[in-house]
């Protein structure tokens, strides 16, 4: 644009005019604070002539930043004043109008070197945080400092430590320490969104919801909270159709994790977990559906905790990297009974470190149809374990019909071997 712009007029004039219409943008903004009674710092006058002071402090140091930095102090210590200023007269003084300021005279420079997207985007950003003051305020409001934290681990899990970790194999096995750990981000990644998900509804939409989210999150912990929220005797059908439907979205997040990382092994599962899954959810919500005798009360859903515990992160990498080597060992030296059989012992424990296990061993290590036979037996143990979970915790009416009904989906599991 710049180059059509240059047979009409000069470089300077449009970078002017440009400087001159951002500038206004956000003094106009500050205009409409001082009409609702504030004390603000400059306005559709004062902004434009900032903008102006940058893009002429620009043009005058050239490619000498030195002078730009010097504008930039004489500009703060105006803004520092101003700031002071507010002090004296109220203890609620803000200092957004003032660091506003400081991005218009940023954005003069930026026009004069040529970064014309940049500055308008800085102003776009600037003018979107001035005028969303009350929403983002009302959003730390809603939020608790558990939720902060929880988010900040994420981004430690993903944007700090996975950058630094090296993407190259070491051993005899060939570990990859840089995609263990981008299995515990894709993990823990699924985990939080379905924990964040559970912490928007906060109950609404029953315990039903809560198990398909649960499910999400992970199966096995939503088997054990709710069938100790079941323990009561109350809502056995509600309770244990839901601890079926979280086990049929079980199958579900497997797909998805498995493709992330092994899309040939996925569309191999695809076709069996999603047949299960929707034989488990379907049938997880009619039998919710069946009306409780003398049970009026709705039942209480279940809350969901943190899943981005660094510990636990730390733990799921090292069990990943245990399941890789046993995997490797046990093909090389037990065969496909040997594979079966370390599905089976794996099922009665989290599947998560097992199932991606195989997902990177496929198919170096061994075939896409022992690994997708070995990932349906893990999850067929894993239902039968949930339902023995389920009896033990809930007993009565839903600890026996959860466990009728998630054996019943573990049998399934096995006989689909036959179509696998």
């Amino acid at each position: 644009m710049q180059e059509y712009l240059r047979f009409f007029v000069p470089t300077e004039a449009y970078q002017l005019v440009l400087v001159l219409f951002l500038s206004f943008l956000i003094g106009l903004d500050r205009e409409e604070q001082k009409r609702g009674g504030k004390r603000v710092f400059g306005g559709v006058r004062t902004f434009p002539l900032i903008g102006l002071l940058g893009y002429g402090v620009a043009l005058v140091s050239k490619d000498n930043l030195a002078g730009v930095l010097i504008g930039l102090l004489a500009v703060t210590s105006f803004m520092v004043v101003s700031y002071w200023h507010k002090l004296q007269s109220s203890d609620e003084a803000g200092i957004t109008t003032e660091v506003s300021g400081l991005v218009v005279y940023l954005v003069g420079v930026m026009v004069y070197m040529g970064h014309i997207w940049l500055a308008c985007a800085f102003v776009v950003v600037s003018l979107l945080m001035l005028e969303l003051k009350e929403a983002l305020e009302g959003l730390t409001e809603r939020l608790e400092p558990e939720e902060i934290t929880a988010f900040t681990k994420f981004l430690l899990l993903t944007l700090v430590i996975l950058p630094i970790v090296p993407n190259q194999e070491f051993g005899l096995f060939k570990i990859n320490p840089f995609k263990t750990w981008l299995v515990v981000v894709a993990v823990s990644g699924v985990s939080y969104a379905s924990y964040l998900l559970l912490k928007i509804v906060k109950g609404r939409g029953g315990i039903f919801l809560s198990g398909v989210l649960g499910g999400i999150y992970s199966s096995t912990i939503a088997t054990v909270v709710l069938s100790k929220r079941a323990a009561s005797g109350h809502h056995p059908h509600d309770y244990s159709g839901s601890i079926l439907a979280a086990s049929g979205f079980m199958y579900l997040r497997i797909v998805g994790l498995v493709w992330m990382f092994n899309a040939s092994l996925a569309f191999k599962l695809a076709p069996v977990f999603s047949a299960l899954a929707l034989l488990a959810i379907l049938g997880g919500w009619i039998w919710h559906r069946m009306p409780d005798e003398d049970e009026k009360a709705p039942p209480t859903p279940s809350q969901a905790h943190n899943p981005l515990e660094l510990r636990t992160a730390f733990f799921f990498a090292i069990v990943f990297v245990v399941m890789l080597v046993a995997t490797h060992l046990a093909v090389t030296y037990l065969g496909r009974g040997g594979v079966y059989s370390l599905a089976a012992l794996m099922g009665v424990t989290d599947v998560d470190p097992f199932i991606m296990g195989m997902t990177n061993a496929a198919p170096v290590s061994t075939s896409y149809q022992v690994a997708a036979e070995s990932i349906i037996i893990a999850t067929s143990c894993n239902n039968l374990v949930k339902g023995g979970y389920a009896y033990f915790f809930a007993r009565q009416k839903a600890g026996l019909w959860s466990l009728l009904l998630l054996a019943g989906l573990a049998v399934l599991g096995l006989v689909s071997l036959l179509w696998v």
